[in-house]
């Protein structure tokens, strides 16, 4: 098979990109960090400058990447294959001595050892795999939908403590390829998964300072429960504040798991929030109710994760508040509708 050297000028690092492969996945593979989130050319956080040779865009959507980028010479490198030996640069600053642990990118394969409903339309997905994954808490694995081509990516659940036993909390798609598909429908305990991982750049990988407030929606709860436990073993933050969102009770788990950790840590504390029934805990959306409990916003950090209308109002909410932007991080859950071209 055909394969183009790859060059990332400002870290001096090379890779072999195969021609029909990924620019991004072959950096990955090579232990070299990019900045990327889903992969799926639908958030546009993998961006690079060509500044020498060329590259087939692929499936590049017009809605990530417009027709004005791809003629200034920018590509998505999740989408992007080459067509020549490259010379690339991200958009995105790479310092590569910021202290976050890097994990190179790699295929595993696992046997399903727990599949339970936990709550309205949400599995949890217990993966037992043959070779560890190290991993950042926050991080997420893309796994392979058997017979369809596709493939989807979750979000770790569990700490990375845990390197050969992952957990995923899978929320149904009406119709959806590897929901409805798959995982709600055939999928089994004693099953073979295939995934590779770990991918992303949203979590808290090392100590910060300030306390943080952590914002889930549904099941972007995953990656918030692996970054809490995490911090609280290792004394990563002096405060942590989680909030869940669902509609109604139905759609709130493990209540009891984050109960006890607030019995166990004085620095931590849990908020679920419902907005569609009445309850003797918060109601409404669920960043109105973080805005409740904070007039002042200023020397504190969020990591947000969930759909992007709760993103959105979130990121809005607290720089209401003073956050400071460079503090608010994020997580969108984006769909394939996103990929469409406008």
């Amino acid at each position: 098979m055909t394969a183009h050297e790859v060059r990332i000028a400002a870290l001096d690092r090379v890779a072999e990109c195969p021609a029909d492969g990924s620019i991004l996945e072959a950096c990955l593979r090579e232990g070299i960090w990019l900045p990327h989130s889903c992969t799926q050319g639908t958030c546009g956080s993998c961006k690079m400058k060509v500044v020498e040779g060329e590259v087939d865009h692929r499936d590049s959507s017009e809605y990530t990447l417009t027709p004005e980028e791809r003629a200034a010479g920018i590509a998505l490198g999740c989408q992007a294959a080459p067509r020549s030996p490259l010379v690339l640069e991200p958009l995105e600053q790479v310092d590569p001595d910021d202290g976050v642990p890097r994990h190179p990118l790699r295929d595993h394969r696992g046997r399903v050892v727990v599949l339970d409903d936990i709550a309205r339309d949400i599995r949890r997905l217990v993966v037992e795999l043959d070779e560890p994954m190290a991993f950042n808490p926050g991080q997420c694995a893309e796994i392979l939908v058997p017979g369809s081509g596709a493939a989807r990516q979750y979000s770790m659940a569990n700490p990375p403590s845990e390197t050969r036993r992952l957990e995923f909390h899978v929320r149904r798609a009406p119709g959806g390829v590897a929901t409805d598909g798959w995982i709600f429908r055939d999928l089994r305990v004693g099953s073979t998964i295939e995934l590779k991982g770990p991918l992303g750049d949203f979590g808290m990988p090392v100590a910060q300072e300030e306390p943080a407030i952590l914002v889930a929606g549904g099941t972007g709860l995953a990656p918030l429960k692996s970054i809490a436990v995490h911090a609280l073993a290792h004394d990563l933050a002096p405060q942590l504040h989680l909030y869940h969102g669902g509609r109604t009770e139905q759609d709130l788990y493990d209540v009891e798991l984050f109960r006890e950790l607030e019995r166990e840590h004085a620095n931590f504390s849990y908020h679920p929030c419902l907005s569609e029934q009445d309850w003797t805990g918060a109601t409404g959306l669920v960043t109105d109710a973080v805005l409740a409990d904070f007039p002042s916003c200023r020397g504190l950090s969020a990591y947000l994760c969930g759909p992007p209308a709760m993103i959105e109002a979130g990121v809005k909410a607290l720089k209401r508040r003073r956050m400071a932007p460079r503090k608010i991080h994020r997580e969108e859950f984006l769909d394939t509708s996103h990929t469409a071209a406008v």
